[in-house]
């Protein structure tokens, strides 16, 4: 049981505003780091934050929550607890709703309707609303080295930080956060399940909805089957990912990308015992991936050449239109990796399984339908 005096003092309080014992997340951390004097124990966020993890940054000394900003958080970049969690309402998760209803560790927090980007809704009904505080339209968003490699997408809306074009119902493809599935089982290596940290357990039953985290949580949270907090404090893996996801790069574009894994480990399981794409392996089976179930180049791809997901699929969802990239299927080529096949765009035709760009020393074609039919085999 706490009381109002484990976060405020009358007299004499550290922090700038609100009485605090303590400045800004120190309050919280008072209790969340691990120590053995709370009875039951509290989670250790504080080691989710800090290295060798990469977390959620604490606000900097010159850009401060405070009590009264604009809940769309334009230029001031910082991170605080309460910024994601009212710390007069959170309660313990005792039970997960179906996605992408808010936790219980959530209630009563702020967020940004995924409509336009601005309108405030308060309190939250959608995780993903809380999220759009700092990745929807606010400005002065900020890229970080310490969070790991990020793709440059062939085709992209203005602000390609900007997540709402992404998963918004106008895009072609897109993971299913904001909006519900469009087939419920369209893809033949989708999971019924999606998968426990061990990789081998069933897990929570794939509905028609995603949420932010189950890509972007702690390594070891507990609603996939670790002891650490659920959410996306810090994660021993770049972007806050709850599992390993390795990124191609290449020197150049069109050249022989530098962090091949050929003949990858498929296996889904967390932390670094997980394969290279152990992310994606969490919801979709790469058994299929790499028998070509859905693409006759996967296997070569993937398994002989080492690419990674990321050189041809985009993680979110199509951001923007083009003539060229259709956006099916998540297809939006790294251009960071990939280079136009002399002075034909890059492009890709789903109907024929083909692509028009260079890539590892290698111009690739745009097929005929009558040619991809001879090389599937239908004629």
């Amino acid at each position: 049981m706490n009381g109002c005096a484990s976060c405020h003092l009358q007299h004499n309080a550290q922090g700038q505003n609100s009485l605090l014992r303590a400045v800004d997340d120190l309050t919280c951390l008072n209790c969340h780091n691990g120590s053995s004097n709370i009875s039951p124990a509290t989670s250790n966020v504080l080691a989710e934050m800090v290295a060798p993890k990469f977390g959620h940054a604490f606000s900097l000394g010159n850009t401060p929550h405070t009590a009264n900003e604009a809940v769309l958080v334009n230029q001031n970049s910082h991170v605080t607890c309460v910024d994601c969690h009212n710390p007069h309402a959170a309660n313990r998760v005792a039970s997960f709703p179906a996605a992408p209803s808010v936790r219980n560790s959530q209630n009563w927090v702020k967020g940004i309707s995924a409509t336009d980007g601005k309108t405030v809704v308060s309190p939250a009904v959608n995780q993903y609303e809380n999220c759009l505080r700092c990745h929807g339209t606010s400005t002065g968003k900020k890229t970080s080295i310490n969070l790991g490699y990020l793709p440059l997408r062939a085709v992209s809306a203005s602000d390609p930080l900007n997540v709402i074009p992404e998963f918004s119902s106008i895009a072609t493809s897109t993971h299913p956060v904001f909006q519900d599935r469009r087939s419920m089982f369209p893809q033949p290596s989708l999971r019924f399940n999606q998968l426990n940290l061990d990789g081998k357990t069933l897990g929570r039953t794939m509905g028609t909805r995603i949420l932010c985290t189950d890509c972007h949580n702690s390594d070891d949270n507990r609603e996939f089957g670790g002891k650490g907090p659920n959410g996306p404090h810090g994660s021993i893996f770049p972007h806050i990912l709850e599992r390993r996801y390795e990124f191609s790069q290449a020197p150049i574009p069109g050249q022989l990308i530098t962090n091949l894994f050929p003949y990858p480990d498929v296996s889904a399981q967390g932390g670094p015992s997980g394969g290279p794409y152990a992310l994606c392996a969490k919801c979709h089976d790469l058994t299929q991936i790499l028998n070509n179930t859905s693409f006759s180049e996967h296997a070569r791809h993937v398994r002989q050449d080492g690419f990674s997901c990321s050189v041809c699929h985009t993680a979110h969802g199509m951001g923007a239109q083009s003539g060229n990239i259709s956006g099916e299927r998540l297809v939006n080529f790294d251009i960071k990796v990939v280079a136009p096949n002399g002075a034909t765009p890059i492009s890709y035709n789903r109907a024929t399984n083909s692509c028009s760009l260079t890539c590892h020393g290698h111009a690739h074609q745009l097929r005929t339908a009558s040619a991809a039919k001879i090389s599937l085999g239908l004629r």
